[in-house]
């Protein structure tokens, strides 16, 4: 059976590191904030405020949250994100998605500054992914991935890894974040002619395609590690994710379970970007 990569001791370990650097922060007057920007009512986004606002404090994370209407316009919503821009006490901003209909998610993701940016939503953030350079931050989910390999030891450099899937949130910068650490990468799609060629060889498999466990043993080898980035609820009401975890146990050599993988460290990485762009900003005040 497959070793299961669980994502709580590297959540536990990463709000460790985020405490102590709160604290150093601390000594020097800075009390790390992260601007939590809700427009609407909608429970998913309810659910995920709510689980930032009980772990933040693990982290040494204030939560400044600001609810607005549903029926807030495009300038008001650009307004307050301007306005938390320019107020040194906020160091990071996270507009929580999707927005009301109305308004434009990537006109608005935009204008949040690249140095706040702590969930990786803007342009200059992407672009800072693919260039290796700190233009703001990577997406938090590809950057938990890369905590749980770094965690449990799993070697990247040299090794042939295979993305499924190219979303600009998940696939495309997790692709250059294992090239960064020198892996040689393959990503796979929805139009990969054979995509159990491509997957079997490889030594690492991310499944992060968006479709409930669609990665079974038909494309799985031997020896693998497999991360499942994925979360779906089924119709009796559990949770599964890209894989199939009952097919993938009897393949692969370890694997993260969903739930309680990937998605367990997420927020712990998140709140780490919000104590990173606090050390940053200290730093550029200091320089300037």
């Amino acid at each position: 059976m497959a070793e299961i990569l669980y994502g709580a001791p590297v959540a536990d370990a990463i709000r460790e590191r985020s405490k102590k650097e709160s604290e150093a922060l601390g000594r020097e007057g800075v009390r790390p904030c992260l601007a939590l920007v809700r427009i609407g009512d909608r429970a998913d986004t309810a659910s995920y405020a709510a689980g930032l606002k009980k772990n933040a404090p693990k982290s040494g994370v204030l939560i400044r949250s600001i609810g607005l209407p549903e029926d807030t316009s495009a300038e008001e919503a650009a307004r307050l994100l301007e306005d938390l821009n320019s107020d040194p006490a906020v160091h990071g901003i996270l507009l929580l998605l999707p927005l009301p209909a109305g308004l434009d998610a990537d006109a608005l993701r935009n204008r949040i500054a690249p140095e706040k940016d702590v969930d990786g939503a803007t342009d200059l953030s992407q672009a800072g992914v693919f260039e290796g350079k700190d233009l703001g931050f990577a997406p938090a989910t590809p950057r938990a991935v890369m905590e749980i390999l770094h965690y449990y030891r799993i070697p990247v450099a040299g090794k042939r890894a295979v993305v499924i899937g190219r979303s600009p949130v998940v696939g495309r910068p997790l692709a250059m974040m294992l090239l960064r650490e020198n892996a040689t990468v393959t990503v796979c799609h929805s139009r990969t002619a054979d995509l159990a060629a491509a997957v079997r060889d490889a030594e690492i498999v991310i499944a992060a395609l968006g479709k409930p466990e669609a990665v079974g043993a038909g494309i799985l080898g031997k020896d693998q590690i497999l991360v499942d980035v994925g979360i779906h609820r089924k119709e009796d009401g559990t949770l599964c994710g890209d894989a199939d975890r009952a097919q993938a146990e009897l393949s692969v050599r370890a694997l993260t379970p969903v739930p309680g993988g990937v998605g367990a460290v997420t927020t712990a990485v998140l709140l780490q970007n919000v104590l990173e762009a606090a050390s940053r900003q200290l730093k550029y005040r200091r320089e300037g």
